[in-house]
Protein backbone atom coordinates (compact mmCIF):
# COMPACT_ATOMS: atom_id res chain seq x y z
CA UNK A 1 0.00 0.00 0.00
CA UNK A 2 1.30 3.47 -0.99
CA UNK A 3 2.96 5.32 2.46
CA UNK A 4 0.94 8.53 1.42
CA UNK A 5 -2.25 6.85 1.12
CA UNK A 6 -2.07 4.74 4.31
CA UNK A 7 -0.79 8.31 6.31
CA UNK A 8 -4.40 10.06 4.54
CA UNK A 9 -6.35 7.28 5.99
CA UNK A 10 -4.89 7.32 8.97
CA UNK A 11 -5.44 11.18 9.48
CA UNK A 12 -9.14 10.23 8.47
CA UNK A 13 -9.65 7.26 11.20
CA UNK A 14 -8.10 9.85 14.14
CA UNK A 15 -10.43 12.56 12.83
CA UNK A 16 -13.39 9.92 13.53
CA UNK A 17 -12.08 9.46 16.83
CA UNK A 18 -11.59 12.97 17.58
CA UNK A 19 -15.33 12.88 16.56
CA UNK A 20 -16.48 9.98 18.46
CA UNK A 21 -15.16 11.96 21.82
CA UNK A 22 -14.86 15.76 21.04
CA UNK A 23 -18.43 16.05 19.74
CA UNK A 24 -20.19 15.88 23.56
CA UNK A 25 -18.23 18.98 24.62
CA UNK A 26 -20.33 21.24 23.09
CA UNK A 27 -23.64 19.85 23.02
CA UNK A 28 -23.50 17.99 26.76
CA UNK A 29 -25.44 21.22 28.11
CA UNK A 30 -27.94 20.84 25.60
CA UNK A 31 -29.10 17.81 27.29
CA UNK A 32 -28.23 18.04 30.80
CA UNK A 33 -30.04 21.52 31.15
CA UNK A 34 -33.30 19.39 29.59
CA UNK A 35 -33.68 21.48 26.21
CA UNK A 36 -33.31 18.47 23.68
CA UNK A 37 -32.67 14.85 23.92
CA UNK A 38 -29.34 12.90 22.92
CA UNK A 39 -30.18 12.51 19.34
CA UNK A 40 -30.64 15.58 18.30
CA UNK A 41 -28.03 17.47 20.26
CA UNK A 42 -25.65 15.47 18.66
CA UNK A 43 -26.97 15.79 15.39
CA UNK A 44 -26.95 19.83 16.21
CA UNK A 45 -22.99 19.11 17.09
CA UNK A 46 -22.49 17.28 14.19
CA UNK A 47 -23.67 19.66 11.99
CA UNK A 48 -21.69 22.81 13.33
CA UNK A 49 -18.73 20.90 13.83
CA UNK A 50 -18.23 20.01 9.99
CA UNK A 51 -18.91 23.57 9.57
CA UNK A 52 -16.01 24.85 11.77
CA UNK A 53 -13.53 22.02 10.85
CA UNK A 54 -14.46 23.31 6.88
CA UNK A 55 -14.07 26.94 7.86
CA UNK A 56 -10.68 26.24 9.28
CA UNK A 57 -9.32 25.70 5.84
CA UNK A 58 -9.42 29.29 5.91
CA UNK A 59 -8.17 30.87 9.33
CA UNK A 60 -6.03 27.87 10.89
CA UNK A 61 -2.73 28.39 8.75
CA UNK A 62 -0.71 29.10 12.45
CA UNK A 63 -2.30 25.86 13.84
CA UNK A 64 -1.62 24.10 10.53
CA UNK A 65 2.24 25.28 10.97
CA UNK A 66 2.79 24.36 14.88
CA UNK A 67 1.79 21.17 14.02
CA UNK A 68 3.57 20.67 11.22
CA UNK A 69 7.01 22.12 11.70
CA UNK A 70 6.78 24.01 14.41
CA UNK A 71 7.52 21.22 16.99
CA UNK A 72 10.90 19.79 15.38
CA UNK A 73 14.61 21.08 14.53
CA UNK A 74 15.24 22.22 11.65
CA UNK A 75 17.20 19.88 9.32
CA UNK A 76 14.89 17.04 10.84
CA UNK A 77 14.85 14.35 8.64
CA UNK A 78 11.94 11.96 9.05
CA UNK A 79 10.74 9.00 8.08
CA UNK A 80 7.23 8.12 6.59
CA UNK A 81 6.97 5.86 9.37
CA UNK A 82 7.20 8.67 11.91
CA UNK A 83 3.70 10.15 10.85
CA UNK A 84 2.01 7.06 10.74
CA UNK A 85 2.90 6.16 14.45
CA UNK A 86 1.81 9.47 15.31
CA UNK A 87 -1.23 9.37 14.17
CA UNK A 88 -1.93 5.67 15.57
CA UNK A 89 -1.10 6.43 18.52
CA UNK A 90 -2.89 9.46 18.87
CA UNK A 91 -6.30 7.43 17.44
CA UNK A 92 -5.69 4.51 19.34
CA UNK A 93 -5.81 6.15 22.67
CA UNK A 94 -8.74 8.86 21.84
CA UNK A 95 -10.64 5.81 20.70
CA UNK A 96 -10.00 3.76 23.52
CA UNK A 97 -11.25 6.60 25.79
CA UNK A 98 -14.50 7.24 23.62
CA UNK A 99 -15.27 3.48 24.39
CA UNK A 100 -15.16 3.97 28.33
CA UNK A 101 -16.90 7.41 28.12
CA UNK A 102 -13.73 8.95 29.12
CA UNK A 103 -13.51 12.93 27.61
CA UNK A 104 -9.57 13.81 26.32
CA UNK A 105 -8.27 16.29 24.79
CA UNK A 106 -6.61 15.51 20.65
CA UNK A 107 -4.18 17.92 21.07
CA UNK A 108 -3.17 15.98 24.15
CA UNK A 109 -2.87 12.94 22.70
CA UNK A 110 -0.96 14.13 18.81
CA UNK A 111 1.52 16.26 21.56
CA UNK A 112 2.25 13.01 23.66
CA UNK A 113 2.27 10.76 20.13
CA UNK A 114 4.99 13.19 18.63
CA UNK A 115 7.23 13.29 21.85
CA UNK A 116 6.48 9.42 22.03
CA UNK A 117 7.88 8.98 18.95
CA UNK A 118 10.63 11.49 18.41
CA UNK A 119 11.90 9.74 21.69
CA UNK A 120 12.14 6.46 19.84
CA UNK A 121 12.85 7.48 16.38
CA UNK A 122 15.79 9.95 16.80
CA UNK A 123 16.32 9.85 21.45
CA UNK A 124 14.46 13.51 21.36
CA UNK A 125 17.32 15.38 19.80
CA UNK A 126 14.60 16.62 16.66
CA UNK A 127 12.05 17.78 19.08
CA UNK A 128 12.04 21.64 20.11
CA UNK A 129 11.23 21.13 23.75
CA UNK A 130 11.06 25.13 24.50
CA UNK A 131 8.12 25.03 21.61
CA UNK A 132 6.57 22.14 22.62
CA UNK A 133 6.49 24.04 26.04
CA UNK A 134 5.34 27.43 25.39
CA UNK A 135 3.28 26.32 22.00
CA UNK A 136 1.44 23.35 23.74
CA UNK A 137 2.19 22.39 27.39
CA UNK A 138 1.65 26.01 28.73
CA UNK A 139 -1.44 26.92 26.87
CA UNK A 140 -2.77 23.55 27.56
CA UNK A 141 -2.09 23.93 31.61
CA UNK A 142 -3.55 27.34 31.41
CA UNK A 143 -6.73 26.73 29.92
CA UNK A 144 -8.97 25.01 32.29
CA UNK A 145 -8.16 27.91 34.49
CA UNK A 146 -9.25 30.40 32.41
CA UNK A 147 -12.24 28.38 31.37
CA UNK A 148 -13.04 28.13 35.26
CA UNK A 149 -12.59 31.95 35.93
CA UNK A 150 -14.37 32.52 33.09
CA UNK A 151 -17.73 31.15 33.34
CA UNK A 152 -17.74 32.53 37.07
CA UNK A 153 -17.20 35.52 35.72
CA UNK A 154 -20.13 35.19 32.91
CA UNK A 155 -22.23 33.08 34.80
CA UNK A 156 -23.88 36.08 37.21
CA UNK A 157 -24.76 38.49 34.14
CA UNK A 158 -26.36 35.24 32.22
CA UNK A 159 -28.13 34.17 35.30
CA UNK A 160 -29.17 37.82 35.47
CA UNK A 161 -30.44 37.91 31.77
CA UNK A 162 -32.17 34.84 32.16
CA UNK A 163 -34.55 35.79 34.97
CA UNK A 164 -35.90 39.00 33.17
CA UNK A 165 -35.77 37.19 29.67
CA UNK A 166 -39.74 37.26 28.88
CA UNK A 167 -39.73 35.15 25.59
CA UNK A 168 -39.15 37.36 22.29
CA UNK A 169 -41.37 37.07 18.79
CA UNK A 170 -40.34 38.50 15.64
CA UNK A 171 -43.52 39.42 13.89
CA UNK A 172 -43.17 40.51 9.89
CA UNK A 173 -46.86 43.27 9.74
CA UNK A 174 -46.69 44.77 6.57
CA UNK A 175 -50.26 45.96 6.12
CA UNK A 176 -49.55 47.82 9.43
CA UNK A 177 -46.15 49.28 8.54
CA UNK A 178 -46.00 49.24 12.86
CA UNK A 179 -43.21 48.32 15.74
CA UNK A 180 -45.58 47.21 18.85
CA UNK A 181 -44.71 46.21 22.34
CA UNK A 182 -46.78 43.75 24.35
CA UNK A 183 -46.18 43.34 28.16
CA UNK A 184 -46.77 40.36 29.82
CA UNK A 185 -50.35 40.68 30.07
CA UNK A 186 -50.89 41.04 25.99
CA UNK A 187 -51.53 44.74 26.13
CA UNK A 188 -49.90 47.13 23.25
CA UNK A 189 -48.43 49.82 22.80
CA UNK A 190 -47.02 51.77 19.43
CA UNK A 191 -43.30 52.69 19.46
CA UNK A 192 -42.56 52.97 15.34
CA UNK A 193 -45.17 53.95 12.58
CA UNK A 194 -44.31 54.08 9.16
CA UNK A 195 -45.33 56.49 6.65
CA UNK A 196 -44.03 54.82 3.53
CA UNK A 197 -45.89 51.89 2.11
CA UNK A 198 -44.21 48.70 1.05
CA UNK A 199 -41.85 48.60 3.69
CA UNK A 200 -42.08 45.53 6.01
CA UNK A 201 -42.38 46.29 9.29
CA UNK A 202 -40.38 43.57 12.05
CA UNK A 203 -42.37 43.63 16.09
CA UNK A 204 -40.77 42.49 19.03
CA UNK A 205 -43.54 41.83 21.75
CA UNK A 206 -42.28 40.08 24.71
CA UNK A 207 -45.65 37.89 24.62
CA UNK A 208 -46.43 36.70 20.86
CA UNK A 209 -48.92 33.82 21.95
CA UNK A 210 -50.57 36.03 24.24
CA UNK A 211 -51.21 38.68 21.87
CA UNK A 212 -52.30 36.84 19.26
CA UNK A 213 -49.57 37.21 16.91
CA UNK A 214 -48.00 34.71 14.66
CA UNK A 215 -43.78 35.08 14.22
CA UNK A 216 -40.85 32.99 15.27
CA UNK A 217 -40.48 33.01 18.61
CA UNK A 218 -36.46 33.39 20.12
CA UNK A 219 -36.39 32.18 23.82
CA UNK A 220 -33.78 30.76 26.26
CA UNK A 221 -33.62 27.44 24.34
CA UNK A 222 -33.23 29.22 21.18
CA UNK A 223 -30.15 31.64 22.51
CA UNK A 224 -29.08 27.93 24.54
CA UNK A 225 -29.07 26.24 20.68
CA UNK A 226 -27.43 28.80 18.97
CA UNK A 227 -24.02 29.04 21.79
CA UNK A 228 -24.05 25.36 21.31
CA UNK A 229 -23.44 25.47 17.51
CA UNK A 230 -21.06 28.29 17.78
CA UNK A 231 -19.43 26.19 20.59
CA UNK A 232 -19.17 22.88 18.18
CA UNK A 233 -18.13 25.70 15.46
CA UNK A 234 -15.08 26.41 17.53
CA UNK A 235 -14.17 23.03 18.39
CA UNK A 236 -14.28 21.93 14.39
CA UNK A 237 -12.30 25.20 13.63
CA UNK A 238 -9.75 24.28 16.71
CA UNK A 239 -9.49 20.47 16.20
CA UNK A 240 -9.47 19.88 12.14
CA UNK A 241 -6.06 21.75 11.60
CA UNK A 242 -4.27 20.00 14.34
CA UNK A 243 -5.14 16.73 12.36
CA UNK A 244 -4.98 17.61 9.08
CA UNK A 245 -1.16 19.53 9.96
CA UNK A 246 -0.10 15.76 9.86
CA UNK A 247 -0.23 15.39 6.35
CA UNK A 248 2.92 18.18 6.61
CA UNK A 249 4.75 16.64 9.14
CA UNK A 250 8.64 17.23 8.97
CA UNK A 251 7.62 19.98 6.11
CA UNK A 252 10.28 23.41 6.36
CA UNK A 253 7.40 25.35 5.27
CA UNK A 254 4.36 23.96 5.73
CA UNK A 255 2.76 24.90 2.43
CA UNK A 256 0.73 22.50 0.16
CA UNK A 257 1.41 20.96 -2.69
CA UNK A 258 -1.77 22.52 -4.24
CA UNK A 259 -4.96 24.32 -3.42
CA UNK A 260 -7.14 21.36 -4.31
CA UNK A 261 -4.87 19.50 -1.85
CA UNK A 262 -5.84 21.49 1.08
CA UNK A 263 -9.46 21.55 0.28
CA UNK A 264 -9.39 17.87 -0.15
CA UNK A 265 -7.39 17.39 3.26
CA UNK A 266 -9.69 19.59 5.47
CA UNK A 267 -12.77 18.16 3.39
CA UNK A 268 -12.15 14.75 4.38
CA UNK A 269 -10.81 15.41 8.19
CA UNK A 270 -14.39 17.19 8.42
CA UNK A 271 -16.11 14.72 6.98
CA UNK A 272 -14.55 12.00 8.75
CA UNK A 273 -14.89 14.75 12.30
CA UNK A 274 -19.04 14.55 11.33
CA UNK A 275 -19.32 11.01 11.12
CA UNK A 276 -17.64 9.91 14.20
CA UNK A 277 -19.18 12.78 15.80
CA UNK A 278 -22.99 11.17 14.53
CA UNK A 279 -22.01 7.45 15.02
CA UNK A 280 -19.98 7.02 18.39
CA UNK A 281 -20.56 10.38 19.92
CA UNK A 282 -23.21 9.53 22.61
CA UNK A 283 -21.35 7.67 25.19
CA UNK A 284 -18.72 10.70 26.40
CA UNK A 285 -21.96 12.90 25.87
CA UNK A 286 -23.73 10.86 28.57
CA UNK A 287 -20.93 11.45 30.75
CA UNK A 288 -20.51 15.17 30.66
CA UNK A 289 -24.42 15.67 30.36
CA UNK A 290 -25.07 13.57 33.29
CA UNK A 291 -22.39 12.95 35.69
CA UNK A 292 -20.56 15.80 36.29
CA UNK A 293 -23.09 18.67 37.94
CA UNK A 294 -26.98 19.06 36.87
CA UNK A 295 -27.03 22.29 34.77
CA UNK A 296 -30.16 24.29 34.37
CA UNK A 297 -30.49 26.88 31.02
CA UNK A 298 -27.92 29.57 32.45
CA UNK A 299 -25.36 27.18 33.49
CA UNK A 300 -25.74 25.30 30.12
CA UNK A 301 -25.50 28.71 28.02
CA UNK A 302 -22.91 30.20 30.51
CA UNK A 303 -20.34 26.51 29.93
CA UNK A 304 -20.87 27.27 26.19
CA UNK A 305 -20.28 30.67 25.94
CA UNK A 306 -16.85 30.00 28.00
CA UNK A 307 -16.05 27.28 25.65
CA UNK A 308 -17.00 28.96 22.29
CA UNK A 309 -15.17 32.26 23.98
CA UNK A 310 -11.89 30.80 24.55
CA UNK A 311 -11.75 27.95 21.73
CA UNK A 312 -12.25 30.38 18.73
CA UNK A 313 -9.82 33.10 20.32
CA UNK A 314 -7.02 30.30 20.60
CA UNK A 315 -8.05 29.03 17.21
CA UNK A 316 -7.60 32.69 15.71
CA UNK A 317 -4.57 33.24 17.19
CA UNK A 318 -2.91 30.09 16.73
CA UNK A 319 -3.24 28.50 20.79
CA UNK A 320 -4.09 24.76 20.78
CA UNK A 321 -5.72 24.67 24.14
CA UNK A 322 -7.92 21.43 24.33
CA UNK A 323 -11.61 22.05 24.18
CA UNK A 324 -11.99 19.28 26.67
CA UNK A 325 -10.59 21.29 29.36
CA UNK A 326 -12.03 24.47 28.38
CA UNK A 327 -15.52 22.65 28.33
CA UNK A 328 -15.20 20.16 31.57
CA UNK A 329 -13.59 23.09 33.29
CA UNK A 330 -16.44 25.19 32.41
CA UNK A 331 -18.72 23.17 34.15
CA UNK A 332 -17.10 22.03 37.03
CA UNK A 333 -17.04 26.00 37.59
CA UNK A 334 -20.88 26.03 36.99
CA UNK A 335 -21.53 23.34 39.83
CA UNK A 336 -19.41 24.58 41.98
CA UNK A 337 -21.42 28.04 42.26
CA UNK A 338 -23.92 25.90 43.70
CA UNK A 339 -21.72 24.57 46.44
CA UNK A 340 -19.08 21.99 46.58
CA UNK A 341 -21.51 18.89 46.47
CA UNK A 342 -23.33 19.86 43.60
CA UNK A 343 -20.09 18.43 41.79
CA UNK A 344 -19.75 14.89 41.45
CA UNK A 345 -15.81 14.15 42.22
CA UNK A 346 -15.97 10.85 41.42
CA UNK A 347 -16.36 11.50 37.78
CA UNK A 348 -13.92 14.87 38.07
CA UNK A 349 -11.41 12.46 38.94
CA UNK A 350 -11.70 10.33 36.63
CA UNK A 351 -11.62 13.04 34.12
CA UNK A 352 -8.37 14.46 35.52
CA UNK A 353 -6.87 10.84 35.87
CA UNK A 354 -7.57 10.27 32.05
CA UNK A 355 -6.13 13.98 31.35
CA UNK A 356 -3.06 13.16 33.04
CA UNK A 357 -2.60 9.83 31.12
CA UNK A 358 -3.10 10.53 27.70
CA UNK A 359 -0.08 12.04 27.27
CA UNK A 360 2.04 9.04 28.20
CA UNK A 361 -0.53 6.81 26.86
CA UNK A 362 -0.60 8.10 23.29
CA UNK A 363 3.41 8.37 23.61
CA UNK A 364 3.40 4.94 24.29
CA UNK A 365 1.08 3.66 21.58
CA UNK A 366 2.93 6.15 19.52
CA UNK A 367 6.46 4.48 20.56
CA UNK A 368 4.89 0.90 19.93
CA UNK A 369 3.60 1.23 16.23
CA UNK A 370 7.02 3.26 15.28
CA UNK A 371 8.96 0.09 17.06
CA UNK A 372 6.75 -2.77 14.48
CA UNK A 373 6.23 -0.09 11.71
CA UNK A 374 10.10 0.31 11.55
CA UNK A 375 10.52 -3.99 11.37
CA UNK A 376 8.25 -4.05 8.66
CA UNK A 377 9.40 -0.92 6.55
Amino acid sequence: MDISFLTFALVLALAYANGTNDVSKAIATLVGSGVTHYRAAILWGTAWTVAGAAFATLVAGAMVKTFSNGLLQTGTILSPTVALAILFGAMVWVLVASRTGLPVSTTHALTGAIVGTGLMAFAGEGLLWPAIGKKIALPLLLSPFLAFGLSLLLHPAVRRAAAKWGGTCLCLMPASRALFTIDARGSTRTVFQSTAFGQPVVAVPAQCNRAGLRGLAVGLDTIHWLSSGLASFARGTNDAPKIVAMLLLGSTTATWPSMWFQFAAFGGVACAMGLGSYLGGLRVTEVMAEKVTRMDHAEGLTANLTTSTLVLCSGWLGWPVSTTHVSSSAIIGIGLLKGITAVRWTTVRDMVLAWMITLPAAGGFAALAYVLLSRFS
